[in-house]
């Protein structure tokens, strides 16, 4: 034991990874819906692993804060700047709002408990489950004009209370928008019939389906051998889809091969299906299969349907795009076959209605023969190339330029006002992630590697919180009490109560968007799932995304404030 103890302290970089590999590993057991998580387990074994009193230093945690930072910043950049248009504004202010409650509430109860910066900068943290706080919070603290010892005091407080009011602030939240959200609206069942009401509006089960994608169900290629009364007699490929259209069912013919042949060919605009001719149909399962009666008998043969159908995920960069509905794409005459299996705003999947509306920046999975996916590559904006390249200069010169400018300071009195390095990192990462949309060859991070600096950068910060919060954080938990736990969920329910009052009667969001923009607001990524399983409906991730982007920056950024403010 005491090799292990030694070895740690003369390599404190291994008790960082040991804290990371036990904290995951502790954080994916569950007891029905109960989950420590993996921010919270990982601050709890570090705190353990603490105890072996090693010494790291400040400037590592920082370096980890600071990649985590601006890869929060660049994910969500896109979302964030799309809420200052007009559509997106209701929501800015809806979320604007929900972060000013969170704030005032918690300063309220900080105030009222004699809590300290570094107590209100905890409580802050868990209650509104925004774990960058802890950071920022202690950064804005180092920047005081107070003692060291009373800097110190304060931000080992952070973690102590953040532990202690994180897991109400998460489970309490998706409890209280799950189950008592839809009560603001009427109930659950009147919020359940009001979303399938509104997903008829927005296309769901429609038989207009766009013509460029088609996203209510799996789209199918099925071989046909044409019977001698079959429809198909006669009719080229066009004028054969044309049919299918003025039934509402986008169907198109992909292959076929003449009576008696065995060469399969393209369609071609001149040839006339003959019977016993065999094609090949692209479309809706449903659509393909109720008109098979009237083409012929169903066969299946390897030389028909075996080629190769092209993924691709392609970013929404083309201002013809952004801004329109699938369904208004669909009228367009782009005469593409393609499939779109599933869209992506700042990483959180999108329901896909026929009245969805694509935005700059969103990521869109295409499937289909390759010509057609190189089309509608073209018309929507820029294919996302699998690399496991990262653009390190603009990673660096954007974690550089953000923290420089979070170094500039103002005083206020006797107060030094700044953004704090993290703070400028967070503000950088969003200016880069917007900047990506517009210039897709500009500031490239695959997905891949954003998840890794996201998760790395904030579990490794955490871990390194843990180990050196350690030495004081039980003698911290004895001077918060059991108390702060109660504190917590009343500054977790007091705001969410207030915002869901807000969505429903003065901004009129429909309930399931509604309840979608209180997940997002509040950064609750917990409440989304159980939100949308409750109402048995996709619709809250439409008010999720903006939300979120705007809720994640704004709640970074009240970490500064409560501590001025304490």
């Amino acid at each position: 034991m005491d090799w292990f103890i030694n070895a740690f302290r003369q390599h404190p970089e291994l008790a960082i990874f040991m804290t990371i590999a036990l904290g995951f590993f502790i954080g994916k057991f569950r007891y029905k819906n109960f989950s420590l998580g993996s921010v919270t387990s990982v601050l709890l074994v570090g705190v353990i692993v603490g105890q072996m009193n090693i010494d790291i230093s400040n400037d590592l945690k920082q370096i980890f804060f600071l990649i985590f930072l601006f890869s929060v910043g660049y994910s969500v950049g896109p979302q964030f700047f799309n809420s200052l248009r007009k559509s997106g504004i209701p929501q800015l202010i809806f979320t604007t709002l929900i972060v000013g409650l969170g704030l005032a509430v918690t300063w309220l109860l900080a105030k009222m408990m004699g809590y300290n910066a570094g107590q209100a900068a905890g409580l802050l943290a868990g209650a509104q489950t925004i774990s960058a706080v802890i950071g920022v919070g202690a950064d804005t603290i180092n920047s005081l004009s107070i003692s060291d010892a009373a800097k110190q005091n304060m931000v080992t407080a952070i973690p102590v209370c953040y532990a202690v009011t994180y897991l109400f602030g998460t489970i309490g939240s998706a409890v209280i928008l799950a189950q008592i959200g839809p009560f603001f609206w009427g109930g659950i069942r009147k919020v359940k019939k009001e979303c399938r009401d509104l997903e008829e509006k927005l296309g769901v089960g429609s038989q207009d389906t766009p013509a460029i994608i088609s996203p209510f169900s799996s789209i199918v290629f099925r071989a046909y051998s044409i019977n001698p009364d079959s429809l198909a007699i006669d009719k080229n490929a066009k004028e054969l889809e044309d049919h299918f259209m003025e039934k509402g069912h986008h169907i198109y013919v992909e292959r076929f091969r003449k009576k008696g042949t065995h060469d399969v060919n393209m369609v071609q605009e001149d040839y006339r299906f003959q019977p016993h001719d065999d094609i090949v149909l692209q479309g809706r399962g449903e659509f393909v299969i109720t008109e098979m009666k009237e083409i012929g008998k169903e066969v299946f043969d390897r030389n028909l349907l075996d080629f190769k159908v092209d993924n691709t995920k392609v970013l929404v960069v083309n201002k013809k795009v952004a801004g329109k509905t699938f369904r208004e794409l669909s009228h367009k005459d782009y005469k593409l076959k393609v499939s779109v299996q599933k869209v992506t705003r700042g990483g959180i999947e999108l329901p896909l209605y026929a009245h969805n509306i694509l935005h700059r920046g969103d990521m869109v999975y295409l499937i289909g023969l390759k010509t057609d996916v190189d089309k509608a590559v073209k018309l929507i904006g820029y294919p996302d190339i699998e690399t496991e390249s990262t653009d390190m200069i603009s990673v660096g010169l954007g974690i550089l330029l953000g923290g420089l400018l979070g170094v500039l300071a103002f005083h206020a009195g006797k107060v030094e006002l700044s953004l704090s390095t993290s703070g400028g990192t967070l503000i950088a990462g969003l200016f880069f992630g917007w900047l990506r949309s517009k210039h897709p060859t500009f500031a490239r991070v695959p997905e891949p590697a954003l998840w890794l600096m996201t998760t790395l950068g904030l579990n490794a910060f955490i871990a390194v919180v843990g180990i050196t919060a350690a030495p004081g954080f039980v003698e911290g938990f004895k001077e918060v009490g059991v108390m702060l736990f109660v504190i917590g969920a009343l500054a977790t329910t007091v705001p969410l109560i207030l915002g869901m009052i807000l969505a429903r009667f003065v901004f009129k969001f429909h309930p399931g968007v509604g309840l979608g923009c209180c997940c997002g607001a509040r950064t609750t990524t917990a409440g989304l799932p159980a939100v949308e399983d409750a109402l048995e409906s996709k619709l809250p991730a439409l008010g999720y995304t903006v939300t979120y982007a705007v809720g994640n920056t704004l709640f970074i950024i009240a970490g500064i404030i409560i501590v001025f403010l304490m």
